[in-house]
């Protein structure tokens, strides 16, 4: 009796440690949100499947619980019904200037708009840009205080805008790309970069103060450029010295580094230096797909860029003599850098370089990447999963998938078919808030 009553009573304490075991996991289970009904859904661009009749689940905490087959609810949770729309990741462009547009008022209001001016309409253009379902975007030139600020209350939830990666001023060589040019000699004493340098050390120095500063990312002008306003050209400016020195200041300090490039001579100096990106690549030859190729870095094309300087000086009125005689020039190269790119099969990420162009038309980049000989598909995992990897937010975005950030998108059509239905966002739903639902 005695030894039948202790394996009674042993047995009721291992239902009791099952029973608390099973009580404690269901309190340990995240709180289902938000479920989006989504009637076909592309997670993962990577693998090209697309499922039918999907349930996404989203927590609380603006994070992916689970994709579970079927229209299912839970208690308590809001069902967003996208039963007749294509679900797909929130998009990501690797290249944005936010707090600006180019316009006919441009050089006036590099006098007379103040770093709080440039915050204020950045606040607008992000609110635009999520919008166009870009659910995170890398800003590669803005005044820190004005694009940091931004970031902090997007990540906030203060206003409403993409996930920002934020290079804040670039560093630039003295004179340089991104430098003050144009203007009497008294005003560019006063305009001048607090990221321009001059020698290795300087530019150690210019790296470290902007990490300092609050920099995720490190966007150096490699090369001269189309709207700085010099005739200076599209070829290296920094020196080899001066190209090692930051890429080896900047990755010391966890950061990685984007170069500004169009000349070739530039474009292989800064990947020879260890950059990890690209933008534009213009003028890439032979050099630089084998570079590319074999450091693995990313280029960024920003073909409507390209496109929109071409535009802009053949129409006239906004652009300057110095500008629109570049713009002729590099904006055809554009094109055919990609179709190289595409050939050697180098790493490629989604950018616009919108501010150039306008803000909110991030998606008409997807027709140029077509043009170029990208499946449609393929053009979707360069705005997601290959942005995502060129901006180490693997785990984070670019994918419906749990764990991940809820940034959602849906469209009417089929984008894997036609990319242009990328232009007409109906839905965003940004780190599990819902931002538009038409």
């Amino acid at each position: 009796m005695l030894q039948r009553a202790i394996t009674f009573a042993g047995a009721l304490a291992a239902l009791a440690l099952l029973a608390g075991s099973s009580f404690a996991q269901e309190a340990a289970a995240p709180r289902v949100a938000s479920i989006v009904h989504a009637g076909r859904l592309l997670a993962d661009a990577s693998t090209g499947r697309v499922l039918t009749e999907q349930s996404i689940l989203v927590g609380a905490d603006g994070n992916i619980i689970s994709i579970e087959p079927g229209y299912v609810t839970r208690d308590g949770a809001t069902v967003i019904d996208q039963r007749d729309r294509f679900v797909l990741a929130g998009l990501i462009d690797s290249h944005v200037h936010l707090t600006s547009e180019l316009g006919p008022d441009q050089i006036i209001e590099e006098v007379t708009l103040t770093a709080s001016d440039a915050a204020l309409r950045g606040a607008e253009n992000a609110r635009t840009t999520l919008m166009a379902g870009f659910t995170t975007v890398a800003d590669l030139g803005a005044p820190n205080d004005s694009i940091f600020a931004l970031r902090r209350a997007i990540a906030e939830r203060r206003i409403p805008g993409p996930r920002i990666i934020a290079a804040g001023s670039a560093v630039t060589p003295d004179g340089g790309h991104a430098d003050a040019n144009g203007f009497a000699p008294d005003i560019l004493n006063v305009m001048r970069s607090p990221s321009a340098c001059s020698g290795a050390d300087a530019c150690r120095r210019a790296v470290r103060r902007q990490i300092q500063a609050g920099a995720d990312v490190i966007k150096i002008t490699a090369t001269g450029g189309v709207l700085s306003n010099t005739a200076a050209g599209v070829e290296q400016q920094f020196s080899d010295a001066e190209l090692q020195a930051i890429v080896e200041a900047a990755h010391a300090m966890g950061r990685r580094v984007t170069a500004h490039a169009h000349g070739a001579g530039g474009i292989n100096a800064a990947l020879r230096a260890g950059v990890d990106s690209i933008e534009h690549g213009s003028y890439t030859d032979d050099e630089s797909i084998r570079l590319l190729r074999r450091t693995r870095a990313y280029l960024v094309p920003t073909i409507l860029a390209g496109v929109t300087v071409e535009e802009l000086a053949a129409q006239g009125g906004v652009l300057t003599p110095n500008q629109a005689a570049k713009a002729r020039e590099v904006g055809s190269r554009m094109r055919q850098s990609i179709i190289r790119a595409r050939r050697a099969g180098v790493n490629v990420a989604f950018g616009t370089d919108s501010g150039v162009s306008r803000h909110g038309v991030n998606a008409r980049e997807f027709q140029f990447l077509v043009e170029g000989g990208y499946t449609p598909m393929q053009a979707i995992a360069i705005a997601t999963v290959n942005a995502a990897d060129h901006l180490q937010l693997n785990g984070v975005a670019g994918r419906i998938a749990p764990g991940y950030a809820a940034d959602i998108i849906a469209v009417d059509g089929d984008p894997t078919q036609d990319v242009t239905t990328l232009m007409h966002v109906g839905f965003v739903m940004a780190r599990g808030a819902v931002a538009k639902d038409e």
